[in-house]
């Protein structure tokens, strides 16, 4: 009986787990391919500079916070205010809505190799027209099932994260390895060097897209108060869930890398080709469909699960007042109708920019691009919040906290992290030499234009907000310097009644007295 109530708790190597589920994905290792044995490099490079730092500042803010919604409005908003607060969920909002076209994309190219003719796969995957009925066909789907409610998209997403990523990443390796023993040729140079070339500027620009293959660690923040002793149990599981990550892009892409050679490598379809590749190799061509099902399935349950996800924390914002009210209506069961509605007709025109694009591949490679770049906007504000709280709520509980005394290891992770955020932006604007992406002014147009619009419009929303657009039945939990204004304003108020009643109290004696003298004297002068 004495158990009954208490919570479960989870184990270090399980939440690392977790945290490897959350982020790890597939698609993007052809991105890394072309760099052969550097690739390795950009990856550790990536997450001492981006991974760890992302999952310990989030780790603290989630915990400080554990009780109050808004997620990273909440941590910005604390820190610098609603605006920009507002401005990091609505990045975070618009790059997962930019993000479906592209990770669709590559659903789309699993879906073609199907088929057992790989010539024929191979022609159906790069038809744009093909991609885009795939791509929109099955993103409204997924937006009529959330429509419909979610109870069951958990079990879809667990199963699809095995069946997708984990069991196809491990086969992968597996099959490198294999090939490797079995005396296949390698067309990766592992005498190659492992630091890039930097004299090379460009080299490093297709390698700022490897910071959004570690973005999402931050959502397993909100398990530090499921940890037992998570001052050090939590450290202990970003650790592990950082190195399998790391081992499974780094191991991942070798294997690609070993069995496509760097020149053929396509961002959308060579994942596909290298299993089929290594199918062949081994004389079970028969595992090309179905690795190709594996992984159009975990796509799928992965797109599934994040159209309803990321909009619930625009929905959030809006009941607190800073959306108009036709972005707050809900259907019947208390979905966020209106705002999957925008967010398909987002995504419905952003797959329409494949009849303006020369390929699938530079699509694929600027939109990646635009979601990279949004992204980092949110992390920035992010790391530096963090390090503006340890000074502006000091006395705030931190269950977990980022050094036990003083700031200093607050401001290495924060800063570490917020720089090397703030050199993949930068570089996230240069066109790869390495992919053909098109005219370079549509590159540049795209990014530039598209990153302007979508920061400036929270802080035009913001100015153009209403009392009216405040629901009244929505409680949204104001934030700390809301509560010291008001905490100030009311003390204000008591000394102010305080001393006003004071001298009301003291006006109040002065008349009787003079009246009493008045009275005496007016006595006296009559006895007189």
């Amino acid at each position: 009986m004495a158990n009954i109530g208490k919570a479960a708790k989870l184990g270090v190597f399980t939440l690392a787990i977790m945290n490897v589920t959350a982020v790890v994905s597939l698609r993007g290792l052809p991105a890394e391919a072309v760099y052969g044995l550097s690739s390795a490099f950009y990856y550790l490079f990536a997450a001492i500079v981006f991974l760890i730092p992302t999952s310990l500042v989030a780790a603290e803010l989630a915990a400080m916070f554990q009780d109050k919604q808004g997620g990273v409005f909440r941590w910005v908003g604390e820190a610098y205010g609603k605006k920009w607060g507002f401005l990091a969920i609505w990045v975070q909002w618009i790059e997962s809505t930019i993000w479906y076209p592209t990770v669709l994309t590559f659903g789309a190219v699993s879906i073609a190799f199907i088929g057992m003719n790989d010539a024929h796969d191979m022609t159906l995957a790069s038809n744009k027209v093909y991609t885009l009925v795939v791509v929109l066909i099955i993103y409204w789907l997924a937006t009529f099932i959330s429509l419909k409610g979610l109870s069951w998209v958990g079990k879809v997403a667990k199963v699809g994260g095995i069946v997708g990523t984990i069991i196809p990443a491990a086969l992968l390796i597996i099959l490198g390895i294999v090939y490797l023993a079995s005396g296949g040729h390698s067309n990766m140079d592992f005498h190659s060097n492992f630091f890039p070339d930097f004299t090379k500027f460009d080299n490093l620009v297709l390698a700022s897209s490897i910071f959004l293959f570690y973005a999402g660690m931050e959502m397993g923040g909100i398990h530090v108060k499921d940890v037992e002793n998570p001052s050090v149990n939590y450290p202990k599981a970003v650790f592990i869930g950082a190195l399998i990550t790391v081992l499974i892009f780094v191991l991942g892409t070798f294997a690609l890398g070993i069995i496509i050679p760097q020149k053929d490598i396509n961002l959308t379809q060579s994942l596909l080709v290298g299993f089929d590749n290594y199918f062949k190799f081994i004389h079970a061509s028969w595992l090309s469909p179905v690795i190709a099902v594996a992984l159009a399935f975990g796509v799928l349950a992965g797109v599934l699960t994040w159209v309803a996800g990321p909009s619930k924390g625009i929905f959030a914002v809006g009941k607190a007042g800073y959306l108009p009210p036709f972005f707050q209506k809900t259907n019947k069961l208390g979905v966020q109708k209106n705002i999957l509605l925008v967010q398909g007709l987002a995504v419905t025109f952003l797959s329409l920019l494949f009849v303006v694009m020369p390929s699938v591949q530079s699509f694929y490679q600027i939109l990646s691009q635009l979601t990279v770049i949004l992204y980092l906007i949110m992390y920035m504000l992010m790391f530096s919040g963090a390090i503006a709280l340890r000074y502006r709520m000091k006395k705030a509980g931190r269950p977990f906290r980022i050094g036990k005394n003083g700031n200093g290891l607050m401001w290495f992770i924060g800063g570490l992290g917020f720089c090397g955020s703030l050199l993949a932006f930068v570089l996230s604007f240069i066109p790869p030499s390495q992919i053909s992406t098109g005219n370079n002014t549509v590159w540049f147009a795209v990014l530039i234009i598209g990153a302007i619009v979508v920061v400036a419009a929270p802080f035009i929303i913001y100015a153009a907000k209403k009392p009216s657009w405040v629901d009244p039945n929505t409680a949204f939990e104001p934030f700390h310097w809301e509560v010291d204004k008001q905490v100030q304003g009311a003390a204000t108020t008591v000394t102010t009644t305080g001393a006003a009643s004071a001298t009301i109290a003291s006006a109040s004696k002065e008349p009787d007295n003079r009246t009493t003298t008045g009275t005496s004297s007016s006595g006296m002068s009559g006895k007189v």
